[in-house]
């Protein structure tokens, strides 16, 4: 019986050089991505086909899902950029650190919102797991009209 050295985690799990290879990748996806090119196969390209995505108000899953909730947010956003920052990265995850820069023309008089976040990703080939951390009033609340004067007075009497 001819036995091989290598072992299905050997085959499966990229080794470190590969892991940032797939981490500038998805860094590189989130400075193209748009409404005209979420359709393209750039999500295809970087996610697995059973995706998990999670952030402050979301819990997606699945390629197509996923797919369909970037269109939803890229619809009306008038541009979006991430300066990416920090990054951690072993054979399988990442952490990075980012600012994510966008307007959308009903959110702070469609001027700039810059807001800073963490994404944790989990990947063999392909990212199978991506979770933002973020906070969801500097990110969307705090920049809706009525919102944004009850949460800067909530703000004021906790001080």
């Amino acid at each position: 019986m001819n036995e091989s050295n290598t072992s299905d985690t050997d085959v499966t799990q990229p080794d470190i050089e590969s892991a940032k290879l797939l981490v500038e990748n998805f860094k590189q996806l989130y400075q193209t991505l748009n409404k005209d090119n979420v359709h393209s196969g750039l999500l295809q390209n970087v996610y697995a086909h059973n995706i998990n995505f999670v952030d402050s108000f979301h819990d997606i899953s699945g390629i197509d899902s996923f797919t369909d909730y970037c269109e939803s947010i890229y619809e009306n956003v008038i541009y979006s950029r991430f300066d990416f920052h920090d990054e951690m990265i072993s054979d399988h995850q990442a952490m990075l650190t980012w600012t994510m820069h966008y307007a959308h023309p009903r959110l702070n008089g469609g001027k700039d919102i810059s807001v800073k976040g963490t994404s944790h990703i989990k990947f063999f080939e392909k990212v199978f797991l991506h979770q933002d951390y973020v906070d969801g009033g500097k990110l969307l609340y705090e920049h809706v009209p009525v919102l944004s004067w009850v949460i800067k007075k909530l703000k004021s009497r906790m001080i």
